[in-house]
């Protein structure tokens, strides 16, 4: 089976995900001048269009669930989170487990 590449997939669709629902595996490791960057051009309305979306792996389990995993993006992410914003623009591409076990090897969990 192949593996899915979220920074070549050319068929992702951009949407605006809810923070809540991002799974992150991993901690950010930010510079926090950019996230600060980031964050100023978040706040202003006309601006905000300027940040580029996330990638997420968007993978249905086993049983139907839906899960969303977010491996890049940490400056905006973490800037997103900052400001309390409730959704972030990414780019959702559709998965798989195999995918996802390409990321997290023995630890990825049984997606229902």
């Amino acid at each position: 089976m192949d593996s899915t590449s979220i920074h070549s997939s050319k068929d992702a669709e951009i949407h605006d995900v809810p923070m809540s629902v991002l799974l992150r595996p991993f901690p950010p490791e930010v510079n926090e001048e950019k996230v600060k960057s980031l964050m100023e051009t978040l706040s202003d309305p006309e601006t905000e269009s300027l940040v580029p979306p996330i990638d997420v792996l968007w993978i249905t389990g086993s049983e139907g669930g839906d899960y969303y995993y977010s491996f890049g993006g940490c400056h905006r992410y973490t800037a997103h989170k900052r400001l309390n914003k409730p959704t972030i623009k990414a780019k959702l591409v559709k998965s798989t487990i195999t995918d996802l076990k390409t990321y997290l090897g023995n630890s990825t969990p049984d997606l229902k």
